[in-house]
């Protein structure tokens, strides 16, 4: 009778814990966009381990006029790890265990969070883990902040069923209502958004492009090439300076832009990064484009994004029309 009354006192016990768990309000997260926390030892930190993980989670971004890092990284060792610091949206376990693992977690402390654990049972073998899944760390950080604005971007989002080149191209995006419309011909749009704070604030934009270009063969045999000539086209059609005669938005010859293969709204596409300017003008900054192929409609469908914002870091702007532009629905 005894054992069956605590078998009874037991079972209810975890269901209590069951209940309260479902019922629990995780705290909100904190931390600005890409930066992440890494939990090791200072000693492994200060060697060949954080050197190998400054050099990948450290890496410059593409296309940006001065030096800025795909994260900003703090560390910490696993004992200085408590309540005060376990609410950052994005935090690195990297330690030694009694086997090799790699695995995440998503909301545990805080809300919206993401934690990727990577163990291993010496300091070789954790370095040799860190080198195995080292872009699939960026890109899981990465993917889980692109999720983490177009979730800000939906509660404030603007109404783009008014724009007529949305209509025409039968497609949607998430942005935000401090958007404001400069061009909307049906064929063309230009939206910007005035930067509200920082030394940018008041000169800064970013800026949102959307087009389409017919799909040919001269496209298929070298699509960096066209990609750039399609920016140039538009941006001269377009996107005019002061003296709209001799000023328009150019690809900066003496950068070359990256291309890479991506997938935008399940649609083999191409990321483009690298510098606008302005020619006969000194204005200038970088561009992210994306040019998804939609055989489909027999198209190249364009949203590409570019930031004005002098004499500030650029990377989280820029990051946020990355964002937007993956947002994008195709009806």
């Amino acid at each position: 009778m005894k054992k069956g009354l605590t078998f009874i006192a037991v079972l209810l016990f975890l269901i209590s814990c069951k209940d309260a768990k479902e019922t629990f309000v995780l705290s909100t997260s904190v931390g600005q966009s890409n930066q992440l926390l890494v939990v090791t030892e200072a000693s492994d930190w200060k060697g060949e381990i954080g050197d190998n993980l400054r050099k990948f989670l450290g890496k410059l971004v593409v296309g940006l006029p001065q030096p800025e890092t795909t994260f900003s990284v703090t560390q910490i060792a696993p004992k200085g790890f408590g309540s005060m610091m376990n609410k950052f949206r994005n935090i690195l376990f990297v330690q030694i265990g009694e086997k090799e693992a790699f695995f995440t977690k998503n909301d545990f402390y805080a809300k919206p969070q993401t934690l990727v654990y990577v163990t291993a049972k010496d300091k070789e073998s954790l370095n040799a883990a860190l080198e195995k899944h080292k872009k699939e760390i960026v890109k899981i950080f990465r993917d889980s902040e692109i999720k983490v604005l177009q979730s800000r971007f939906e509660n404030i989002k603007l109404d783009d069923s008014q724009y007529k080149t949305f209509k025409k191209l039968g497609i949607s995006l998430t942005i935000p209502k401090t958007f404001r419309t400069v061009y909307d011909t049906g064929d063309f749009v230009w939206l910007r958004q005035h930067l509200m704070s920082g030394i940018a604030q008041g000169d800064g934009t970013n800026n949102i492009l959307v087009y389409s270009f017919p799909l040919n063969d001269e496209f298929e045999l070298d699509p960096s090439n066209s990609i750039i000539n399609n920016r140039n086209t538009i941006g001269e059609k377009y996107v005019r300076g002061a003296d709209t005669e001799k000023m328009y938005m150019i690809t900066e010859a003496a950068f070359t832009p990256q291309t890479l293969n991506a997938k935008v709204a399940s649609k083999k596409a191409y990321e483009t990064r690298g510098k606008w300017e302005v020619k006969n003008d000194f204005m200038a900054g970088p561009f992210l484009n994306y040019t998804i192929v939609d055989k489909k409609n027999n198209r190249l469908l364009v949203v590409e994004g570019f930031t004005y914002a002098p004499s500030v870091d650029k990377r989280d702007f820029v990051f946020e029309l990355e964002a937007i532009a993956k947002s994008i629905q195709i009806k």
